[in-house]
């Protein structure tokens, strides 16, 4: 069997990080021959990763401009994709979650006849508004998808609810524990002279992201007020918000939250200090679904700022806790944990249910039976 091509395509900077190993995994294997391929759907945070991980992509669609919508992210990359996808005939197109990129780059997939195979595929969260438009690209995608790699066995069992045949579908772990490991370390020193101020070892510290578009108005004006009642009310906490991009983001962090001496308002951070940031604080608050899976690998607990998650086993496992966007929901589930060092420890000790950091080293072997068989076939 000659070299498969693969064609890896992402566009931001979670997929990014996420596709990363892999596409290491795939470079240094001379079974594949690896083509990159970024929309760069979001511009500096991708950039961040790609240099993080010295990946240099072939294409670059670099198609994010101010105020796009998402039919303007769909139309631009369904159109530049096609062009890359005849020009190189790949055997197979890699995509990851749920973005707008992966769904429409699956979809110029599916018009030129290459198969799909959806990496982090088969979570849900029930709802196709929430996370928007993530949950509606994530189904779409898996509906195009010839083969699915799964990060646990409840996305299989989600997959198989849709009537995905069992054998396209392979449990693999996620990948963003293997990218995670890979660049923890202990010892890690900030350049950011807020974080390396902060005294780690006698202040209870909390990582908060929020960005999510469901979140913007109200619901993230009750979060941050919420958060800004808990730092007044405790001495001994503070909060590290490293504030998204978008304006509306930072300007209602800045409105509530930009004038306490406890929360320090940070520029978004790479994603080597960002992690190693995570490790070292005691609590996270976030609206992000990857965070869900990082933090646990670490031992922090989760608290979710939704009203569901697509990633129930964690949950169930204990690591992660669905709270809400209630401003009172907020405050009390931060105080508990913050406060009751048995209900912490009972999230912080929890196992968690996303894997052993070998995901990549799966795919890329479920990609060769893939082909195998075909071949056979």
């Amino acid at each position: 069997m000659s070299n498969i091509k693969v064609m890896t395509v992402f566009g931001t900077r979670p997929e990014a990080i996420k596709m990363a190993p892999l596409v290491k995994k795939l470079e240094k294997d001379d079974r594949f021959e690896s083509v990159v391929c970024v929309t760069a759907q979001h511009r500096e945070m991708l950039d961040m990763v790609l240099d993080l991980f010295n990946i240099d992509p072939k294409y670059d669609f670099n198609i994010m401009k101010h105020g796009q919508t998402i039919t303007d992210i769909t139309n631009r990359v369904l159109k530049d994709l096609e062009r890359v996808i005849i020009n190189e005939k790949p055997d197979i197109l890699l995509v990851h979650g749920d973005t707008t990129t992966t769904f429409a780059a699956s979809l110029a997939a599916f018009y030129n006849k290459v198969p799909v195979g959806h990496v982090e595929a088969g979570l849900r969260s029930g709802n196709i508004y929430s996370p928007y438009p993530e949950e509606m690209n994530r189904r779409l995608t898996g509906t195009i998808a010839s083969i699915h790699f799964a990060p646990t066995v409840g996305n299989k069992e989600n997959l198989l609810r849709e009537n995905i045949e069992d054998e396209k579908i392979f449990i693999t772990g996620n990948t963003v524990i293997d990218a995670l490991l890979s660049v923890v370390n202990n010892d890690y020193k900030f350049n950011d002279r807020k974080i390396e101020n902060i005294d780690f070892e006698n202040k209870k510290v909390v990582l908060l992201t929020c960005h999510r578009r469901e979140n913007w108005g109200k619901p993230m004006e009750d979060i941050f007020r919420a958060v800004k009642r808990v730092v007044l009310d405790n001495e001994d906490v503070e909060v590290i918000f490293p504030m998204h991009l978008n304006p509306k983001v930072r300007d209602t962090a800045r409105t509530i939250m930009g004038d306490i001496d406890g929360i320090h308002l940070i520029e978004p951070l790479d994603y080597e200090p960002f992690v190693n940031l995570m490790n070292k604080v005691d609590l996270v608050l976030t609206d992000s679904g990857g965070i869900q899976e990082e933090a646990p690998s670490l031992g922090k607990p989760v608290l979710v700022l939704r009203t569901e998650t697509e990633r129930p086993e964690a949950v169930r496992a204990g690591t992660v806790k669905v709270i809400g966007v209630n401003e009172e929901d907020v405050y009390t589930s931060m105080n508990i944990l913050l406060n009751n060092k048995e209900e912490y420890l009972k999230m912080a000790q929890a196992i968690n249910p996303y894997g052993d950091g070998r995901a990549c080293e799966r795919i890329v072997e479920y990609l060769i039976k893939y082909f195998n068989e075909k071949v056979e076939n």
